[in-house]
């Protein structure tokens, strides 16, 4: 269940700075982010908006593969791929996995309330780079 909380102006600014970008920023990059509209914030008040944010289900905390936690606007389950070179994350595109849940459901008889699914490879980028 989502609580309710106080919408502050670091919030609103920490929500719509990470509503722009699709890039899975770290709080060390939302702090960036952020502090061009509010100058005098702190690294540790970054942190706290964003774990609380998260807890109410307004953002996405991820935790992919032991590296620092992402952060990420879409709350709608949805799939990530990882490059395991630069460590970018990118959003899956399609449908391909959407009824997976239902199929666990189905086999073992639990009722699949979240899940994350950690897909890793190499981004465009590196390949190229890998190519030159």
């Amino acid at each position: 269940m989502k609580q309710i909380i106080r919408m502050t102006k670091q919030r609103e600014v920490i929500l719509e700075e990470l509503s722009k970008v699709t890039s899975h920023p770290t709080a060390d990059e939302i702090y960036e982010m952020v502090r061009k509209k509010l100058p005098r914030i702190s690294l540790g008040t970054i942190y706290r908006n964003l774990e609380i944010l998260s807890e109410c289900g307004l953002i996405r905390k991820m935790e992919i593969g032991g590296i620092q936690k992402r952060f990420d606007a879409t709350t709608e389950n949805h799939y990530h791929i990882r490059c395991m070179v630069c460590g970018r994350v990118d959003d899956v595109n399609g449908k391909v996995l959407d009824n997976i849940v239902d199929r666990f459901d189905d086999l073992n008889g639990y009722k699949v309330v979240d899940h994350r699914l950690e897909l890793m490879g190499i981004c465009p980028l590196c390949r190229s780079d890998s190519h030159s």
